[in-house]
């Protein structure tokens, strides 16, 4: 007899109908496999934990055992890092804990990056650490300088005119003396693919990326190797991203809004640029210019025309803005040693505010892709250029300037310990 009708035959009238009732559902309910292996699960698995969360950002103020975390989405947090913390410090660019360092509280300055591991208050504002990883400011900024200067030197950059997913290859147009110049990109597997986020200016927020994400008309940039005939590169790396090219001129400046309407030459069309503190704003010297729309008709560094070189710019740190494209020679500036590289040369020009801009003058700029009603944020305006479009109305679209700042912070693995 089955122990359920056992049970029910122990029990007196109602109650016994009711119990033998309950204990066949009982019984038919734990023999479902699906159910029976659910509720299994359910006893194995521990009591419910409070969740634990991470933030990442750059150390803005230390007070006590507490400081403030201004994150990678541009919020402060206050992290109160517990007396047990288990604290290490990380190299740049390292992946695990392998090689990490056991620090101290005091070993914490500001300017330093750091991944915190804890509780989280309800409303986000504060942070309860049981775990951080750290990286110094110093070995952050090195790690950013390096990363800049290889971009620079083993870098290009242009506008991407056909993808081939299934071959792992991307043509990119670049600009080259008296005109543009194909180069194939090689991908491999161990190529790391990244891609701008829509509205984003800031490499920081470039997430991993596919092949096949990438479209004719993106701007596209590659650290690798460059063949001996420059018609093909093995990349390493490589960001993409669709942006506006505009071409024209300003019409209007809201030094109040900051914001500048510029007429597009080519599209005809009239786009309200937001200049933001991310953007970057040059000026070309009048004989830079001149240089820059001289080459664009075909001239050559042995007509008697000084090159374009880095050194008629006033200095400037090296950015990953500059691009290392130097289909044509060393790109170094020097006789004989070919043209100097565009990127190059608007990186070295010193900074400008939009005080620097009056209405009238001629612009060229890159902006992100923006909304239909032709508001865009300005990633990079160039002014100066009157000669560049003079001599070639679709420069802009010819001359692609940069959007990239390459060499943001770099990302914290692993995990607290």
């Amino acid at each position: 007899m089955r122990l359920w009708e056992q049970r029910a035959r122990r029990m007196p009238g109602r109650i016994r109908v009711v119990g033998a009732v309950l204990c066949a559902i009982s019984a038919n309910v734990l023999a479902s496999p699906h159910l029976s292996n659910t509720i299994g699960r359910e006893l194995q698995q521990p009591a419910p934990q409070a969740s634990v969360a991470k933030q990442v950002g750059v150390i803005k103020n230390i007070a006590g055992n507490t400081v403030t975390l201004t994150t990678d989405a541009g919020t402060d947090i206050t992290v109160q890092v517990v007396n047990n913390a288990k604290m290490v410090r990380v190299a740049p660019g390292q992946n695990d804990l392998k090689g990490a360092t056991p620090i101290q509280f005091s070993d914490l300055h500001t300017g330093d990056r750091v991944l915190v591991r804890g509780q989280p208050s309800a409303d986000g504002k504060s942070f309860v650490a049981a775990g951080v990883i750290a990286m110094s400011r110093s070995d952050v900024e090195a790690k950013q300088q390096h990363d800049r200067e290889d971009w620079q030197k083993r870098g290009i950059g242009g506008l991407v005119s056909g993808v081939d997913p299934s071959a792992g290859t991307i043509t990119i147009s670049v600009t080259a003396a008296g005109g543009s110049k194909t180069v194939v990109i090689h991908k491999t597997a161990s190529t790391i693919l990244r891609r701008y986020a829509p509205n984003s200016i800031s490499f920081d927020d470039a997430k991993p990326a596919t092949i096949d994400q990438i479209h004719p008309g993106d701007q596209l940039r590659a650290r690798g190797v460059r063949s001996d005939d420059g018609a093909a590169f093995a990349s390493e790396e490589i960001v993409s991203g669709t942006f506006r090219n505009i071409a024209g001129t300003i019409s209007a400046i809201d030094g109040n809004a900051n914001t500048m309407s510029v007429m597009d030459l080519i599209t005809k069309k009239p786009f309200t640029v937001t200049v933001t503190s991310q953007s970057q704003l040059r000026r070309l010297p009048p004989e830079a210019a001149q240089r820059i729309a001289f080459r664009l008709k075909g001239g050559s560094a042995g007509s008697g025309v000084p090159p374009a070189s880095a050194a008629s710019a006033p200095p400037q740190s090296a950015g990953a803005n500059g691009g290392g494209q130097r289909p044509e020679g060393t790109g170094t500036g020097r006789p004989g040693g070919g043209q100097a590289d565009f990127q190059q040369i608007v990186s070295r020009m010193p900074p400008a505010t939009l005080a620097d801009f009056q209405k009238g003058d001629a612009v060229m700029i890159v902006a992100t892709e923006g909304s239909a009603s032709g508001e865009v944020s300005a990633i990079t305006v160039l002014g100066g250029v009157e000669p560049i479009l003079a001599a070639a109305p679709a420069a802009g679209q010819a001359i692609t300037l940069s959007p990239w700042s390459l060499g943001g912070a770099p990302a914290i693995g692993g995990d607290a310990p």
